[in-house]
């Protein structure tokens, strides 16, 4: 059996066990971060929940916080690249800030970029934002729309987790 399993005999979610992303043959070993988080530096408090959230759970998420984790001295544009690449996975908080700032259109373009395809690595997150606001170049991508934030936690905790187990590896038991 692969270090990645869930069960799929039943299409309920209820029967979706999740895969085991500790194990070292992991994809998330591969690079230095699971999560790059892409946000508007008005949501940095937001984030920061998030961050000791993701952080916090029992995976030991790795969570790439550019304000944190960045070289000191580094150029931006270069540690957010190198960010990007590092990561397994994007969540990008969209919100109204978020949209009207082009370093944030920026951030979106070097995820995408990074994964083209997506393949769930790419993990749009809406708040405050209305469904046609979303941006034209994530309309492929399914969104988690930002209502209540426990909730919302959960929901990207569920698909980073599902991030980190690419689908070609995910066997039946």
């Amino acid at each position: 059996s692969s270090s990645c399993s869930a069960k799929r005999s039943s299409p309920s979610p209820s029967s979706l066990q999740p895969p085991d992303i500790s194990a070292s043959g992991s994809p998330r070993w591969a690079k230095s971060y699971d999560i790059c988080i892409c946000h508007s530096e008005g949501d940095l408090e937001l984030v920061e929940e998030l961050v000791s959230y993701l952080e916090g759970q029992p995976q030991r998420f790795r969570c790439f916080l550019q304000l944190r984790d960045g070289a000191a001295g580094g150029a931006v544009v270069s540690e957010l690249c190198r960010a990007v690449q590092s990561s397994h996975c994007w969540v990008l908080l969209i919100t109204p800030a978020f949209l009207r700032d082009p370093w944030c259109r920026y951030q979106m373009h070097q995820a995408l970029a990074e994964a083209p395809l997506a393949n769930g690595r790419t993990i749009p997150v809406l708040k405050d934002v209305d469904r046609r606001e979303y941006p034209r170049e994530l309309r492929n991508i399914y969104y988690i729309s930002m209502v209540l934030k426990e909730s919302s936690f959960r929901q990207i905790r569920d698909a980073v987790t599902y991030c980190e187990c690419p689908v070609g590896s995910l066997g039946s038991d």
